[in-house]
C-alpha cells in the first residue's frame, strides 16, 4: 500500500495526479475508508490536514487552477496575520466559472490574470489584491462581511505602504486599471493622506479634523529633527517655523511603560533644540478634536509671536 503522506507531502493534491501515481481503485478505496477527503471537485486531501490554512488555500488554487486574491492573497503574502477567517478568495478569467465547492469565493475578471507570485500556491500581487479587497469591502449587497472588512483593508493599505510592502503609485496604478471599482474615490483620498505622511488611522483623523488650522502654516508630516548626537527623531506633524511638534499617541505604540519612557526621552531631546512637543492620545484627539485644535493653535500662535 502506498504511503499517502509520501504521495501527498503538501497534504493536498489533484485526484487525477494521485490516480496516475497509484490507481483509480486505490483512490476510491481511500476516499471510501476516510483516509482521503474530497475537498473540492477533483481535489483530495489528508483528513488530518484539513485544519491547516495552507492546505485549504492550496486546495482552492488546485480546484480553480487560479491564484489566490483579495484578503486571502494578502494573508498568504504575510501582510495579514493571522489569516482571515471565512471563505477563501480566488480570481479567474471572465470566461470561466468554477462551481460546486463551498468555502471559496470565485471572482471573475476581464483583466489579465498574470503575473502571479508564490510557487506552490500562486497569488495575485499585493497592490492588486489591496485594490480588489478594497472594492469587495465596499459592496455590502454582495459581501455580507463588508462592514467588518472595510476598516481592516484601510489599515492594510496604511501598514503596507508604511512597511514598504507596496508603493502608493503601484496601488494607484492598479486602481486605475479598474476605473469602476467600488470605493475608488475613498481609496484615492486615503492614498493622498498616506502619501502625505499619515502612518496610522489616528494620524489620518488628526490631519483631516485637527491639524489643518485656518491662518496657520500647514504642518509637515513625519518631520525629521536631527539631534546633537547625530541621531534623529521623526515627528508625526510639525509646525516647523514655530518649532512645535504634535505627537499622536495611538495605543498600538504608546501603551507600555517602555513606550512612555521612550516618548519622554524624545521630548527632552527635542526641548534641548527649542522644540515643544504636544502629545494627544487616541481618546483625547477623537473625543475632543475642537479642544485639541484650540490648544495647538494657541501654542503655535504664541511661539510665532502673533
Amino acid at each position: 500500500m502506498h504511503a499517502l503522506t509520501a504521495l501527498l507531502p503538501a497534504g493536498v493534491g489533484r485526484r487525477d495526479d494521485l490516480t496516475l501515481a497509484t490507481s483509480s481503485t486505490s483512490v476510491s478505496r481511500w476516499l471510501h475508508s476516510g483516509d482521503l477527503v474530497l475537498v473540492h471537485p477533483g481535489v483530495v486531501a489528508l483528513p488530518d490536514r484539513l485544519g491547516d490554512w495552507q492546505v485549504r488555500t492550496r486546495a482552492a488554487t488546485l480546484w480553480t487552477r487560479a491564484p489566490l486574491s483579495h484578503l486571502t492573497a494578502l494573508a498568504a503574502a504575510g501582510l495579514l496575520t493571522p489569516p482571515p477567517r471565512g471563505p477563501l478568495h480566488v480570481t479567474v478569467p471572465a470566461d470561466r466559472w468554477p462551481r460546486g465547492a463551498t468555502g471559496v469565493i470565485v471572482h471573475r475578471t476581464t483583466q489579465p490574470i498574470g503575473p502571479t507570485e508564490g510557487s506552490s500556491t500562486p497569488r495575485l500581487p499585493a497592490a492588486r489584491s489591496l485594490v480588489d479587497a478594497w472594492s469587495w469591502a465596499h459592496v455590502p449587497r454582495t459581501n455580507p462581511h463588508a462592514g467588518h472588512e472595510r476598516p481592516l483593508v484601510r489599515q492594510l493599505v496604511i501598514d503596507a505602504v508604511r512597511r514598504r510592502d507596496v508603493s502608493v503609485p503601484r496601488v494607484r496604478e492598479q486602481s486605475a486599471r479598474q476605473p469602476l471599482h467600488a470605493g475608488r474615490a475613498a481609496l484615492a483620498q486615503l492614498l493622498d493622506l498616506v502619501e502625505g505622511g499619515c502612518q496610522s488611522e489616528l494620524e489620518v483623523f488628526g490631519v483631516t479634523h485637527v491639524l489643518r488650522i485656518l491662518g496657520l502654516p500647514v504642518p509637515v508630516q513625519q518631520h525629521r529633527v536631527v539631534l546633537p548626537s547625530g541621531r534623529y527623531v521623526d515627528l508625526d506633524a510639525a509646525y516647523v517655523q514655530a518649532k512645535v511638534g504634535v505627537e499622536l499617541d495611538g495605543h498600538r505604540y504608546h501603551s507600555r511603560r517602555e513606550d512612555r519612557e521612550r516618548d519622554m526621552r524624545k521630548d527632552t531631546a527635542l526641548a534641548t533644540l527649542g522644540w515643544v512637543a504636544l502629545r494627544y492620545s487616541y481618546r483625547r484627539l477623537t473625543g475632543e478634536p475642537a479642544e485639541c485644535q484650540r490648544e495647538i493653535e494657541a501654542v503655535v500662535r504664541s511661539r510665532l509671536g502673533r
